[in-house]
């Protein structure tokens, strides 16, 4: 029997459409186009489980005609901008380092 053993990515990486509707130094209101529960409910938990994380949700809208929009807020000693980009470069790099 053959295991799988490549050193190959499974998947080259994605681009989200991001559209930012509010920016503000503790506060980011997101909506991004085309992305499903699956992306945003893992940057959600993780969002939330970090401890610089206040709040951190997304709202689907409907499923035909809204793109979700995410929200975040922070505490006052944290940038919401450095802990998101924490947060992605963090989920983006465990997938990376998955293969077949």
């Amino acid at each position: 029997m053959r295991r799988f053993k490549t050193s190959w990515p499974v998947e080259r990486p994605v681009i989200m459409s991001v559209t930012v509707l509010k920016k503000e130094k503790n506060e980011l209101r997101l909506r991004i186009i085309g992305e499903s529960h699956t992306a945003l409910q893992v940057l959600r938990q993780r969002l939330n489980a970090h401890k610089s994380v206040d709040y951190a949700n997304y709202f689907p809208g409907h499923p035909e005609l809204d793109d979700p929009e995410f929200y975040i807020r922070t505490t006052t000693k944290a940038g919401v901008e450095k802990v998101l980009k924490d947060i992605v470069s963090g989920v983006a790099k465990e997938f990376t380092d998955a293969s077949l």
